[in-house]
């Protein structure tokens, strides 16, 4: 279902684990800041409501979407963090560009997580329009950001 017809910030809370002494870490991708910045918060506030230790989250930037992938594999392999989170928004431009960028991010997150076996979250937004980052980024749409988070979250059940 498209986030047009879904709050990103409404989601099934059943059956949590407790994620009181678990680590995550926010990758966060500069490009679009007004955007990611939104959601990093969202993810940030989801996981302190949900349990996690304001100490046992990092936060940490690299420049855009692109970098996402290397940036959560330098904390994936950390043996001390237990879910990466990675926010971006790539917003269609005049150019195919968006395609490329958005398909090597979804790849690489996924190898990121495969290869060092925990949550690697793709929290990036892929809109047409900047508006429409911004209804999904706290807007009307919600937050992308808290079902970022609370992905990492389910997914610590594995």
């Amino acid at each position: 279902m498209s986030s047009a017809h879904k709050n990103l910030s409404i989601f099934s809370t059943d059956n949590l684990p407790d994620i009181t002494e678990k680590r995550f870490a926010i990758v966060v991708a500069e490009w679009n800041e007004e955007v990611t910045n939104a959601l990093a918060d969202g993810a940030h506030k989801t996981l302190l409501t949900y349990g996690a230790q304001e100490d046992n989250i990092l936060r940490v930037t690299v420049p855009g979407s692109y970098e996402l992938s290397f940036g959560a594999q330098k904390m994936a392999q950390r043996e001390d963090i237990d879910a990466v989170i990675c926010i971006g928004c790539v917003i269609q431009g005049e150019t195919k560009h968006n395609d490329y960028i958005n398909h090597a991010v979804a790849q690489g997150l996924t190898n990121v997580s495969l290869k060092y076996d925990k949550p690697v979250v793709f929290g990036v937004l892929t809109p047409n329009t900047e508006q429409q980052a911004l209804d999904r980024a706290g807007g009307i749409h919600g937050n992308k950001g808290d079902e970022a988070a609370i992905t990492a979250v389910k997914m610590l059940k594995f």
